[in-house]
C-alpha cells in the first residue's frame, strides 16, 4: 500500500468507521469485518473427530479414530475436514454469498479462516471446487466453493481448477432429500473433464457445507476413478446433527 492509498484508507474509515458484517457494530481499527462478540459465536470443530470424515465421536481430545459409518462404508475420499460447524453466523454469511451473491462477507469468511489456526491437513497438488451445473450458474450467478477455494488457499491460486470436475446433470436441490435419495440424485452427476491432469496426483476437493457427504463423496468418486491417486475434502464448515 503507497503513502496515498493508506492515506485515502484511513480518511474513509473515519468519514465511513467499518462495521461487522453481522451485528453492524462499529469495529476497531485492528478489527477485521466481524467483531469480537461475533466471532466467540463460531464453533470452531475440535479434536476428538473422526480421522477420515471428520465427524465428531466420543471420547477424549486425545483420541484419534473412525466413526463406526466410515468402519462400515469406507468413503472414496481419504480425509475430509470441516473448520466450523454450521450455524449463526456461519449460515447468514454463507447463504449471502451463495444466494446473494453478496461478496462483501468474504472478509468476513475469511476472518474466520484464519481464526481457526494452521489445519493438520495434508498438502495436495491440485485444488477443485465443487462445480455447479451451468443452469444453476447462472442463476446465482457465482460459485461459492471457488470463493472458498481462494480464501483457503490463497497463495496457490494456479492450483486451483474449475475447469477439471463437470456436473453434467442438473439435479434438483439436496436439501429436501434424505440420504438414499441424495445418493440416487447424484448419481453420474459429476464427469472429469481432463483425466490425464488428474494421473497420480492429490485432490483436494472445497465445497461450502458438509451435510451427509453426499456430494463430495460422488465428486470423489468420479476423480479417483479418473485416476487421481487420493482426493482430500475441505469444507467451510459441517452440519452436526441434533443428539
Amino acid at each position: 500500500m503507497t503513502g496515498w492509498q493508506f492515506w485515502r484508507k484511513a480518511g474513509l474509515d473515519l468519514l465511513f468507521p467499518p462495521r461487522c458484517l453481522l451485528c453492524d457494530t462499529a469495529l476497531r481499527q485492528e478489527a477485521k469485518a466481524l467483531c469480537e462478540n461475533c466471532l466467540l459465536h463460531v464453533e470452531f470443530l475440535r479434536s476428538p473427530l473422526c480421522r477420515c470424515c471428520g465427524a465428531k465421536v466420543a471420547g477424549g481430545p486425545e483420541r484419534v479414530h473412525f466413526c463406526g459409518s466410515c468402519l462400515r462404508h469406507p468413503p472414496p475420499y481419504r480425509k475430509a475436514m470441516a473448520i466450523i460447524r454450521y450455524d449463526q453466523p456461519a449460515a447468514v454469511l454463507l447463504h449471502r454469498l451463495k444466494y446473494n451473491k453478496d461478496t462483501s462477507v468474504l472478509p468476513g469468511l475469511a476472518r474466520i479462516i484464519t481464526a481457526a489456526g494452521k489445519p493438520d491437513f495434508p498438502h495436495p497438488d491440485l485444488i477443485v471446487p465443487v462445480p455447479l451445473h451451468r443452469r444453476r450458474l447462472q442463476e446465482r450467478g457465482l460459485n461459492q466453493s471457488v470463493f472458498l477455494a481462494r480464501l483457503f488457499f490463497p497463495g496457490r491460486l494456479p492450483d486451483i481448477h474449475t475447469d477439471l470436475l463437470r456436473r453434467v446433470r442438473d439435479t434438483p436441490a439436496q436439501t429436501t432429500l434424505d440420504g438414499s435419495a441424495r445418493r440416487k440424485n447424484l448419481r453420474s452427476a459429476f464427469l472429469v473433464s481432463d483425466n490425464h491432469r488428474l494421473q497420480g496426483r492429490s485432490v483436494c476437493l472445497v465445497d461450502d457445507v458438509f451435510t451427509t457427504g453426499t456430494t463430495v463423496a460422488e465428486c470423489s468418486r468420479a476423480l479417483v476413478l479418473a485416476g487421481a491417486e487420493e482426493v482430500l475434502v475441505l469444507t467451510l464448515a459441517r452440519v452436526i446433527p441434533a443428539l
